[in-house]
């Protein structure tokens, strides 16, 4: 009980201070579970833990054990993302180059002129390239290229950045739901009588409608933009001005005799991360070494360029390192499973004929509160078990356990959003809400689908 309050406490306090402005994400990721992870050392709530990580008997178990091993738990959250945080490290400086070489400027050419000055079509092509781009699964890759692509063109049209960050996180929340992609997998992993073309098939319609809503949504989000700053009538002349570098230092950057080699190896990139030819650490690694010697010959403008760029990169990389301490300290305490189990021993056993909307229900904030690791390897198989003595099948309660994917990519523990956040300079709190906002009809679509299909009755 004690943990379970302690564990809620923390994400309530968590959540409060990065939406309220009270603390920056960083500085609450790491100081909030330290805070209440010593509250529970001093409480004497980790003995158990502390005996079996050290190999010795509970009894011998000191406070002292206990706040050491806060150090232990840190290290261990900091492992698991410190490949990501320095894949991103790579990622950011190796796209970064390629910005101020230019590699962008035909891209970006292109969608001004055929978004003719017209917001509704910049925001429509947004939502759809955001949809195209996340076949992959990868969020950080969307991210990547969208916002490469995309954020040149806000700028010079003078439209709203959050429009950007929202429309790309709801299209990546839908096609994340994709078999290849994470929570689908964890699933089948874990429910291992159901098959990929089974779930597919359960969550295509849900997923189907839902971006037909993204795309209206991006329309209505455009029409009001359109009222806003109009459409803008460009000519030849115009959009020239509009690509062109707004500084000789900028246009001292470019690179345009080399554009064929950058592209063919910025493709070549993005291919090999669809593919996983190679862990996305070394793709980015060698890019970034291979974009700096191709482009710049001398040392002094190499260095220059790592040092220019690697602000971005760092902030990037020490949210995500941020993250790992979090999911260190929440998951090693034992917080996280206390958290999961009061989510399903609070649930009254009157309710078990409604157990496929209760497990769509949890799903949201449960994905949200803890990592998809937690979620669906710890509470899913006891959601299922108790789903089978209800008549539900595997098949329903894990398609039924994905429809809170809907709300999860708004959650400080997924690490991308923090590039996204970075590059579209949006706070936390206020893409948080607005993306919510629009994210409650994606949860109900699949909600809805999933019942008029079948795939996931809402009782029995």
């Amino acid at each position: 009980m004690f943990l379970t309050i302690l564990a809620w406490s923390m994400i309530i306090v968590f959540l409060v201070l990065v939406m309220t402005k009270k603390m920056q994400p960083f500085t609450a990721l790491v100081l909030v579970p330290i805070a209440f992870t010593l509250v529970g050392s001093l409480a004497g709530a980790y003995r158990e833990r502390v005996a079996q990580a050290k190999e010795i008997a509970v009894s011998d178990v000191t406070i002292w054990d206990q706040v050491r091993i806060i150090g232990d738990w840190t290290v261990s959250g900091l492992s698991k993302t410190s490949t990501t945080a320095i894949m991103l490290l790579f990622a950011i400086l190796f796209f970064s180059i390629m910005l101020n070489v230019g590699l962008f400027d035909p891209v970006t050419k292109f969608f001004i002129q055929l978004a003719k000055g017209d917001p509704v079509r910049v925001l429509m092509g947004t939502a759809a390239v955001s949809a195209m781009v996340s076949l992959n699964g990868d969020g950080t890759t969307t991210t990547l290229i969208v916002c490469t692509a995309f954020i040149p063109i806000y700028k010079k049209l003078g439209l709203k950045m959050m429009n950007l960050g929202v429309l790309l996180i709801l299209m990546n929340t839908i096609m994340n739901l994709l078999p290849w992609g994470g929570p689908t997998a964890r699933v089948l992993s874990v429910l291992d009588s159901v098959s990929e073309q089974a779930i597919l098939n359960a969550l295509i319609p849900g997923m189907g409608i839902a971006i037909l809503y993204v795309m209206a949504v991006a329309y209505y989000l455009g029409l009001k933009e359109r009222k806003r700053v109009g459409i803008q009538t460009l000519s030849a002349e115009d959009i020239l001005a509009l690509t062109q570098p707004s500084s000789p230092e900028e246009e001292a950057l470019k690179r345009p005799k080399l554009i064929w080699v950058n592209a063919v190896m910025t493709i070549g990139a993005v291919v090999m991360l669809i593919l996983g030819t190679f862990p996305p650490v070394f793709i980015f690694l060698m890019g970034t070494a291979l974009a700096v010697l191709i482009n710049y010959r001398s040392i002094k403008d190499q260095k220059q360029r790592i040092s220019d760029n690697a602000g971005d990169a760092l902030q990037v990389s020490i949210l995500v390192l941020g993250a790992g301490i979090f999911m260190g300290l929440f998951t090693n305490s034992g917080m996280s499973d206390a958290l999961a189990s009061s989510m399903i021993y609070l649930i009254p056993a009157q309710m078990g004929r409604f157990w496929g909307l209760v497990t769509a229900v949890i799903s949201a904030p449960g994905t949200f509160f803890l990592s998809n690791d937690a979620f669906y390897y710890g509470v899913l198989p006891v959601f299922a078990e108790a789903g089978y003595q209800y008549g539900f099948t595997a098949l329903e309660i894990g398609a039924a356990s994905l429809l809170g994917q809907a709300f999860h990519l708004l959650s400080p523990l997924v690490a991308f959003i923090y590039l996204l956040l970075n590059l579209t300079g949006l706070d936390m709190g206020e893409w948080q809400k607005e993306s919510a906002k629009w994210a409650i009809g994606i949860f109900v679509i699949f909600i809805g689908m999933a019942a008029l299909t079948g795939s996931v009755p809402l009782f029995k």
